[in-house]
This record gives C-alpha cells, sequence and structure tokens, in this order.
C-alpha cells in the first residue's frame, strides 16, 4: 500500500488550514496514496482559550464534511489527524477515519492528555479543555490492520503493546510534537515503537509555529518493523508519500520472532 502524509503548519485560520489540507489530499492522491493521513489538530490549531470555540460535533462538521467529499471524489481513504471533537458538554481530541464511500470506518478519541512543563518552563495543559478517550481503535484495509494513536499515546508502550495484541500491524500516529520534546524523543520513541511491535509505525507532524507561541518538530516519517526509518519530510509543510507491506513485516516476524517470546503468564495483557 502506498500511504500519503501531509505535514502541516495549522493555525487559528480554520479556512486556510482546510484549503490546505484539501490542496494537500490532492497532491497526495495524484502520487498514488490510497490511505492518507494528515497531522493532530488538522482544522485548528491556536490558543486554549479558542479551542472550544473552534469544537464540531462528529454529525454536523463542515470540517469533516470536506474530508469526506474527497474520499469519495479520489475514491480512497483518509485519516483526518485529529480535530476538536464537541460532544455535549464535552471536547475531545478526535481522530477519524472515512472509506472511499464517504463512511466513517474508525474513531479514536486521544487516551493520554499532555500536561506537561517541558524544558525553558512552558506549560501545555491539554486537560483543561479535552476530556480524555477511554477505548483503544484498530481498523482495517484489505490485509493490513491499523491502530489508532495521537501525540502524546507515543510515551506509553503499554498502548502500543495493546493495539498489537489486536491485531495492528501499523500504527498511526498525528501529532502536533513540541520543538523542545521533537528534537530529543520524536525519532527515538518512534523507532522504539516499531521495534518493540515489530511493526510498521507512520507519524504524521505539524510543523513550525502557531498561536500564541507554539512550536511544532515536524519531522513527518515512517518506520519498518526493524526500526529502520524509510522515509522522512524534511522541515516546513511537505507531502509524504511511503510504501509499506506486510512481506516486510512477516519476514522480519519469522527471523526475529520476539513477539511469541511475550511471557504472558507474568506480564498478563491486562
Amino acid at each position: 500500500m502506498r500511504i500519503g502524509l501531509g505535514q502541516m503548519n495549522t493555525g487559528n485560520r480554520k479556512s486556510d488550514n482546510l484549503a490546505t489540507a484539501d490542496t494537500m489530499i490532492k497532491e497526495l492522491a495524484d502520487s498514488g496514496a490510497s490511505l492518507i493521513m494528515l497531522p493532530e489538530y488538522f482544522n485548528f490549531l491556536g490558543p486554549e482559550s479558542q479551542m472550544a470555540d473552534n469544537a464540531e460535533p462528529v454529525n454536523s462538521s463542515p470540517s469533516l464534511d470536506m474530508i469526506r467529499e474527497r474520499a469519495v471524489k479520489y475514491q480512497l481513504h483518509i485519516h483526518i489527524g485529529s480535530f476538536l471533537e464537541r460532544d455535549e458538554s464535552y471536547i475531545f481530541n478526535t481522530g477519524i477515519v472515512f472509506n472511499p464511500a464517504g463512511e466513517i470506518i474508525a474513531k479514536y478519541r486521544k487516551i493520554h492528555l499532555f500536561d506537561v512543563e517541558i524544558p525553558g518552563g512552558k506549560r501545555y495543559l491539554e486537560s483543561e479543555t479535552i476530556t480524555p478517550g477511554d477505548t483503544v481503535a484498530t481498523f482495517t484495509i484489505d490485509d493490513l490492520t491499523f491502530g489508532m494513536s495521537t501525540c502524546y499515546d507515543l510515551r506509553f508502550p503499554e498502548m502500543f503493546r495493546k493495539l498489537s495484541e489486536m491485531g495492528a500491524n501499523v500504527i498511526l500516529l498525528p501529532a502536533a510534537f513540541t520543538m523542545q520534546t521533537g528534537r530529543d524523543h520524536w525519532e527515538l520513541l518512534l523507532r522504539a515503537r516499531a521495534v518493540e511491535n515489530l511493526c510498521w509505525v507512520v507519524a504524521a507532524g505539524q510543523y513550525g509555529t502557531s498561536p500564541p507561541d507554539n512550536i511544532c518538530y515536524g519531522r513527518t516519517m515512517v518506520i519498518n518493523p526493524w526500526g529502520i526509518v524509510t522515509a522522512q519530510a524534511p522541515d516546513g509543510v511537505h507531502t509524504l508519500t511511503a510504501e509499506i507491506d506486510l512481506a516486510t513485516l512477516h519476514q522480519i516476524r519469522t527471523t526475529f520472532p520476539a513477539l511469541n517470546h511475550k511471557r504472558k503468564d507474568i506480564f498478563s495483557a491486562n
């Protein structure tokens, strides 16, 4: 399968962000991608004070309507990355996947929320606005099973192991990783998750500045089940395509069958 990734510089002007996403989807569709993934917060990334006003219900979302239309138009699957979902009085950081018929085939609400103070003294409190999800999610396209995760989830290996045990052989991670943590941890953690689970890991990141003073690291990339980076976007707003396949995964899992050596009698999957 050829997968297409969009590395965006999303800001707080939703119309501009949707126009960029539209352009990227067309470019990636023209390049032969059959699954496209955008980054976390693809349609709005701005001050926390504006997040609630920019949240949209799944069933009446102009942003999702645009993505749905493009999935049908280009006859491919599109993973939006994530958007701010309003569900009654709650707001979630939610990933949605559309199939070529425009149907939602997967939905994932980010489980681990980014409440940290990073080097330099900047504090992030995602939980002040966002309600955490409580369900892991997978979906299948042909013979590939995809596990869904978002940004800060990357730091929790038990989630990736759970997705692997659910049959995921490709794990998708849209993100808005900070510059400060991204420089030291982004590639390191992505490659670790791939090696631990002997699976493909595909990550689409935000790049650059967004209001009020956020800086995202970018470096959208694809990692094979041996932990090798097979494709990576440079700095800036870019699209990226890469081939992922089950043959590579099966060959690595056969010659290095670490997953068969898990001690479930000691380390319960639960």
